[in-house]
């Protein structure tokens, strides 16, 4: 028993581990279009309750079923060699137990599902309450949440209350039979003895063989619970392990993006929705030069940036990258050249030091570094003015900072790459105008020589780009740069003369 747990037990640890890292990989491989279909609760429990799930296969279920198999073996062969017709007698309520185990176990599993799922919904209750916790004291709205919270708790409560019910049927269903079973051995044992067939000291010695038997059998209704609910959970986790990813990775380097960024004809229907973002979308961009994205609302901005990180591929058309189809190139490789700010700013439990170099191996960081890209996105003296300055831990989400300082401390997170194309999605939008036009004046000294997109909805962001492209409905409508723009006189004056309006 002891080198069996030793192997078994130990061994199923390991495959745990390994299955872990294996679904947590494939996970990172998937494309976005994955994780909105998905939602995060049931990733997590396939990475966690499944593959626990699993590893009470490989581990506890192969074991007891070794013990199983070798002790009844063994044990059944010294009974029959006592007394067949005993043996046979005290037997008989063994199956019965094993079946009341089966059954006992599969409602409990049955019932520990619904309380997991429904602890699931409590956990989900309580992050969104927390992450919204300002939303909620705005519109005054504690009260009802702490409604909604207290219904969930009546429910779990109700339903690990109802487990606790059928988990009391347990240990009784398994004390009558193993009961049973010795009332059976001493009786009938017993009618033998007085008849002489055999002595009072086989009789004890039957009870120490149905003692050794009980927990074995008991077992078997526990395994094939075990294994059912292991079979359900492999099934769950394969579904996603053989989802193949829509982008390919690769591990190959490729040289750096140093003459022009073209779209030629492209259009892109998002996956999820089968709403058609981008329609012939057609520019260039070389190098030094800057492109600045414009238009309203869902008029498919965000999109040309997807397409550049290449969080989606383009249904026809073609992006090339010097020349090249950006599908043939390795994605890690063009990604680590890419410094990207995304219009959902995501800044992580950490300190702001560790924010900022994020993108950037920790053996070229220096603070040095850190302090530059800071200095660069107008954020270095806010920081300096906390208590622990860069060493300062941010709050989930980054939510101790203004809307303004988390966008900022993107930026300098994409600028201490140095990247060869920088992309800013409508990150500008909580940072005042002043400060805009300092930050864009550093990412010229930056990017010389290099690509730089902006994306935004403010023509304060885009009036120095090289180049302009004003999107509607998906399609570019005017194009030039910001002169040329303003005596077209059409979408862009109009936009730019609404907001200087609005400015004034």
């Amino acid at each position: 028993m002891f080198f069996m747990r030793q192997t078994i037990i130990v061994m199923s640890r390991h495959v745990e581990f390994d299955q872990k890292n294996e679904i947590f990989d494939h996970y990172q491989k998937l494309s976005l279009s994955f994780y909105k279909r998905n939602n995060t609760g049931d990733l997590m429990a396939r990475i966690s309750e499944d593959v626990s799930q699993v590893r009470m296969y490989v581990g506890p279920a192969i074991m007891y079923s070794i013990n199983l198999i070798v002790t009844f073996i063994l044990v059944i062969f010294a009974m029959l060699r006592i007394d067949v017709e005993l043996t046979i007698y005290i037997l008989l309520p063994l199956p019965f137990l094993s079946y009341g185990v089966f059954k006992v176990s599969s409602i409990i599993n049955s019932k520990s599902d619904k309380i997991q799922k429904q602890l699931s919904r409590l956990s989900s209750l309580v992050q969104e309450a927390f992450s919204g916790i300002r939303v909620l004291k705005a519109f005054n709205r504690e009260a009802y949440s702490s409604n909604q919270f207290e219904k969930e708790s009546e429910t779990y409560k109700a339903l690990s209350l109802e487990l606790v019910k059928t988990d009391a049927y347990f240990q009784p269903i398994v004390t009558v039979l193993i009961g049973l079973s010795t009332l059976l051995t001493i009786y009938i044992g017993g009618k033998e003895a007085i008849a002489g067939k055999i002595s009072i000291g086989n009789i004890a010695e039957f009870v120490m063989y149905l003692n050794m038997l009980t927990w074995p059998v008991t077992a078997l209704g526990w395994v094939t619970s075990i294994i059912q609910r292991a079979a359900a959970s492999q099934a769950r986790i394969n579904e996603f392990l053989n989802t193949v990813p829509e982008i390919e990775i690769s591990n190959l380097i490729q040289e750096p993006v140093k003459e022009s960024i073209r779209f030629e004809q492209v259009n892109l229907i998002y996956p999820d929705t089968g709403i058609q973002a981008l329609k012939d979308i057609s520019f260039e961009l070389k190098s030094g030069e800057s492109l600045g994205i414009i238009g309203r609302t869902g008029s498919g901005k965000s999109s040309i940036a997807n397409l550049l990180c290449r969080l989606y591929d383009p249904q026809s058309g073609v992006i090339y990258i010097d020349g090249k189809d950006l599908k043939q190139l390795p994605v890690n490789s063009f990604r680590n050249q890419i410094g990207y700010v995304p219009q959902e700013v995501f800044l992580f439990s950490d300190s702001i030091k560790n924010n900022i170099a994020f993108g950037v191996n920790k053996e070229e960081v220096t603070d040095e570094l850190i302090y530059e890209a800071a200095k660069s996105a107008v954020i270095y003296d806010n920081i300096k003015d906390f208590p622990d300055q860069f060493e300062a831990i941010l709050g989930e989400r980054g939510i101790t900072l203004s809307g303004g300082r988390k966008q900022r401390v993107s930026i300098a997170r994409a600028l201490i790459k140095s990247p060869s194309v920088l992309i800013f999605d409508d990150c500008l939008s909580a940072i005042d105008t002043q400060t805009e036009a300092q930050i864009l004046d550093n990412l010229r000294q930056e990017m010389k020589g290099k690509f730089s997109i902006i994306i935004s909805h403010r023509v304060s962001s885009v009036v120095q780009a090289n180049q302009i492209v004003v999107l509607d409905e998906g399609r570019i409508i005017e194009k030039g740069n910001h002169q040329t723009l303003l005596e077209k006189q059409g979408v862009y004056y109009e936009l730019y003369k609404m907001q200087l309006v609005n400015e004034n």
